[in-house]
């Protein structure tokens, strides 16, 4: 029984992983300076994350996370992030180096708290917890703790896997990569995450036309 909940999960959340995202993102742009020590750590910071927002949905966090003020203010907040995060990167991106500590105040951050921030940032990460997460978690608990451990464990492999893939493949890219292909490339990825920025502050007004 165990095992089958680990597969499954493991498969839910591979579907989810491989979907372009802010952490996909950031993966790419801070794996190309530091290589592919970047995926463990970044999944690390995203790893506590997602543990600490297991056992709140547990303990029934998760209707409240579904409520249109509480994802208005999730949106709201996360855009603003990526917005900086973003603006961060492209406005940077000239003074970066593969070989130079980076000016970029985003980029300084360590990996795992960049993993953090890229995760919470996004407010659909928080309404996949809500629903999706949420249904699997629930049958998971009729297993118990150990059912709740191993959906778990199955859904953080998942991610581990495949964000460490990425930044191995990133880092292989970096022996032959060109500084200002480099740069260009932190350049798209800011502009991707400031996208991402403005389209959850679009989001939040359409929660916050809900409530008027």
């Amino acid at each position: 029984m165990y095992l089958t909940i680990v597969i499954t999960a493991f498969m839910l959340a591979l579907s989810g992983a491989l979907m372009p995202g802010p952490l996909l993102t950031v993966t790419v742009a801070d794996a190309a300076r530091r290589g592919m020590s970047t995926g463990p750590l970044l999944i690390l910071g995203h790893a506590v994350l997602e543990l600490a927002l297991v056992v709140a949905v547990v303990f029934g966090f998760g209707a409240f996370l579904k409520q249109p003020p509480v994802m208005a203010v999730i949106a709201l907040a996360g855009g603003c992030v990526l917005l900086w995060m973003g603006s961060s990167m492209v406005r940077s991106a000239s003074g970066m180096s593969l070989d130079t500590e980076t000016k970029s105040s985003a980029l300084k951050m360590h990996p795992s708290l960049f993993g953090i921030l890229a995760s919470v940032s996004n407010p659909y990460w928080f309404l996949w917890w809500a629903t999706i997460g949420l249904g699997y978690l629930i049958t998971s608990l009729k297993a118990g703790w150990i059912g709740a451990a191993a959906f778990f464990i199955g859904h953080i492999s998942a991610d581990f896997l495949w964000y460490c893939a990425v930044a191995w493949g990133v880092s292989r890219g970096r022996k032959i990569l060109r500084q200002n292909v480099y740069q260009w490339a932190i350049r798209v990825c800011g502009v991707f995450l400031f996208c991402f920025g403005g389209w959850f502050l679009w989001t939040s007004f359409a929660y916050l036309k809900k409530l008027s």
